[in-house]
Parts: C-alpha cells; sequence; structure tokens
C-alpha cells in the first residue's frame, strides 16, 4: 500500500508527495504540524497542510533569503528575523563572521522544537552565542524598536493564521522605523502563478512600497512550493539590490553556497512581464 502526502496549490491543482513515513504528528496553540519521511524529498516538515521546507531543497530557499541582502550590504551587524522556526535562516546568517547580532522571533516554540528533532542541520546554527531566541509575536516584537537593525528578514508562513499579522501596513510601517537609515527589509513575498497566492502577492507589495523608497521583488525557482515560482520581496531606505551588489566583497569571503551566486544575485531581479503586470496592478487592490 502506498502512502501519499497531498497540498492544495489551488482549487484545480494538487501536488502530491509519496512518504514511507509520518515521523510526527502534533497541534500547538497556533497550528497542526506534522512531520513525513519521503523517498523523493527526504523529511519535511508542513504547517495546518502545507509543506514549509523538505530537506531535498530548503537551502534554495535560506541561500536567497539571506544572502541576497547580504551581498547588497556584507558590512550588516545585527539581524532581526521574524519567524523561521525550521532554523534555516539563521544557519545562513551565522556564517558571516562580521554580523554581531541576531534576533530571532518565532510565534510557535513547538516549530522550533519539532525542527530540532527531526531537522538537525537546519536548526544547526540556533545555538550559536549572537543568537537570541524570542518565542512571542513578530509583529508586537518590531512596534517599539527604533533604527536598530541592519536587515530584518521576515521568513514566515503564508498570511493566513500566525503569520497573517506579518503582510500588514503596521508591521511593515514598524519595519521601516526598526531599521536604519540603509536598512534592509526582505520578506517572503508568495508565488504570482495562482490566483489566490498573487494577489497576496500583490497586497503586501503594495504596502511595503507605502513606507520604502526602494521596493523590489526577486524570484526563485523551489519545486516544492505552490507552482515552483517563488518571490521574495527586498526594501530599503537607501540601499538598492543590484545597483549596489558589492560582488567583490561578498566573493571575498569564500562562502560556498548550492543555489546563490552573485549573477543569480542579478539576475533573478529580472522579472517576467505577467510578474511585473501583477505588481503594477497590485496597487489597486
Amino acid at each position: 500500500m502506498e502512502l501519499w502526502f497531498s497540498e492544495f496549490h489551488s482549487e484545480d491543482v494538487k501536488f502530491s508527495v509519496r512518504i514511507d513515513r509520518q515521523l510526527y504528528s502534533g497541534k500547538s496553540d497556533f497550528q497542526k504540524i506534522e512531520v513525513f519521511e519521503s523517498p523523493g524529498l527526504g523529511r519535511f516538515f508542513t504547517l495546518d497542510g502545507f509543506i514549509m521546507i523538505t530537506e531535498k531543497d530548503e537551502f534554495i530557499y535560506h541561500d536567497m533569503i539571506v544572502h541576497v541582502p547580504m551581498a547588497t550590504n556584507p558590512s550588516i551587524e545585527k539581524v532581526l528575523v521574524i519567524g523561521a522556526g525550521d532554523g534555516g535562516t539563521v544557519r545562513e546568517l551565522i556564517r558571516y563572521e562580521g554580523i554581531k547580532k541576531i534576533d530571532m522571533v518565532e510565534i510557535d516554540k513547538l516549530v522550533v522544537d519539532v525542527c530540532r528533532e527531526y531537522f538537525p542541520n537546519s536548526t544547526s546554527g540556533l545555538d550559536d552565542p549572537r543568537v537570541s531566541l524570542y518565542f512571542e509575536d513578530g509583529l508586537a516584537f518590531v512596534r517599539d524598536k527604533v533604527s536598530e537593525y541592519d536587515l530584518i528578514i521576515v521568513d514566515s508562513t503564508d498570511p493566513i493564521g500566525p503569520g497573517e499579522g506579518l503582510f500588514t501596513r503596521e508591521f511593515y510601517g514598524n519595519c521601516h522605523k526598526a531599521l536604519k537609515d540603509d536598512g534592509i527589509l526582505v520578506n517572503q513575498h508568495e508565488s504570482p502563478f495562482y490566483p489566490e497566492y498573487a494577489k497576496q502577492m500583490q497586497r503586501a507589495h503594495a504596502r511595503i512600497t507605502e513606507f520604502f523608497p526602494i521596493a523590489s521583488v526577486y524570484q526563485v525557482h523551489i519545486p516544492t512550493y505552490a507552482s515552483g515560482h517563488w518571490l521574495f520581496g527586498f526594501a530599503s531606505k537607501r540601499l538598492d539590490p543590484v545597483r549596489d551588489l558589492d560582488a567583490d566583497k561578498w566573493n571575498g569571503l569564500g562562502l560556498r553556497t548550492r543555489y546563490y551566486n552573485t549573477d543569480i544575485h542579478r539576475g533573478s531581479f529580472a522579472l517576467p512581464n505577467y510578474v511585473k503586470e501583477l505588481l503594477e496592478g497590485g496597487k489597486n487592490v
């Protein structure tokens, strides 16, 4: 008998993965958490039935959410990470010796606990002495911060349930206030492909542009996310991700990455026309 996990990418499209076994199933105060073993993807975990990371392709997501802002400003010293309970974002950040402080805010402690047990490679950076973990609401955490961070990474779930507040005007406004003059905000920006995801992407981009003079979108191919075509948002008060890319300095660090390189960095900001049209149309959403 074959066992399959299925996730609806839209009402009419389903993504299915053959699994060997279920390793964990539990429910926190916020969401249902499950971990599966798959011959094709390795271990993967889901929140409320949506795949968050797989051992097979998690490096793509974490490379692109971290190294794009870090190559734009390799001098970043203080970082706020919101969400990221699987630990992969922090794992990539601690590779930078110049970073002095990382505050990670995750609303659901059980996500971190489960990932520590089943994804030790992903969570390997959480015990770094530069990392402080806070198990609370990221929206509330950032409210009273002023000119404190060089980089804010919003590694959140979709804008439903626990992640909903991280896609609001209030949140983006508070992030703007919490960043230094050359600060950078990067967030997972949903997919442009299916209509429901596209609406969420348009709304997030429109709200970010209300606060940041530089607001760009870059793309990445993540096979296990809806449609495989995924976006990240890059926003800053002063730094442009293409014009200010410090490729020589970043390459001089000698970091080995499996997906990111500075050519990918430049190219990821070249968007298909349909995505450009959606972003332009999002001003009216």
